[in-house]
């Protein structure tokens, strides 16, 4: 493992970090298999997720990344669309604001059909687009962009990651110059899959 990835287990410099580490580093993230756990639902977490990120116990700042980062673990979206967290013996609402992830930096590699596109989340977590983790770059019924990211979860209702403005700049900015380039439909490739911007 690089210097670079191993300084960037926690903070994930993308920029000094080389992509096929950060691919094999969001490859090998070992999650709780929290899509088999199927508790009986046990209440309210009294949690919520602001829009920004953030994560409140009781109306109060979780500020321990460790806890946040644990707690974003076992999260899940139902069949509903609500979101809970789920251990083996309970299952309890968290109230989700917008949605519960946000991407905050970007790192982009390649160009075409070659290209892809790592994210890193404020929870730490990285994760790659592709076929399996497609990028949504949609407009809302306001008809501004409505950026989002599938984090990870069950295809139909998966956890989401809301793409922060910064970063979706960055990817309108890539999108632009590339097809400035080869021509054709604004978007970008990232791990074989083209995602078009909406609009």
């Amino acid at each position: 493992m690089s210097k670079a990835m191993s300084s960037a287990r926690n903070s994930f410099d993308l920029a000094d970090t080389p992509l096929a580490d950060l691919v094999r580093e969001a490859a090998a993230q070992r999650l709780p298999p929290v899509e088999q756990w199927h508790p009986a639902h046990c209440g309210d977490s009294d949690m919520r997720i602001a829009r920004d990120g953030s994560w409140f116990h009781m109306g109060r700042p979780i500020r321990r990344p460790e806890l946040v980062k644990l707690f974003s673990t076992i999260l899940r979206r139902e069949e509903d669309g609500s979101h809970v967290l789920v251990t083996p013996v309970e299952k309890l609402a968290i109230a989700v604001e917008d949605l519960p992830f946000l991407a905050v930096e970007l790192k982009s590699e390649g160009e075409g059909q070659g290209r892809t596109l790592a994210f890193r989340l404020s929870t730490g977590d990285l994760v790659v687009a592709g076929a399996t983790r497609p990028l949504h770059l949609n407009l809302a019924a306001d008809g501004r962009p409505d950026p989002a990211l599938h984090v990870r979860g069950h295809i139909e209702r998966p956890l989401l990651a809301r793409i922060n403005r910064p970063v979706y700049y960055q990817l309108a900015d890539l999108a632009i110059a590339e097809q400035q380039r080869q021509g054709g439909e604004i978007g970008l490739w990232s791990g074989g899959v083209f995602f078009a911007f909406a609009g």
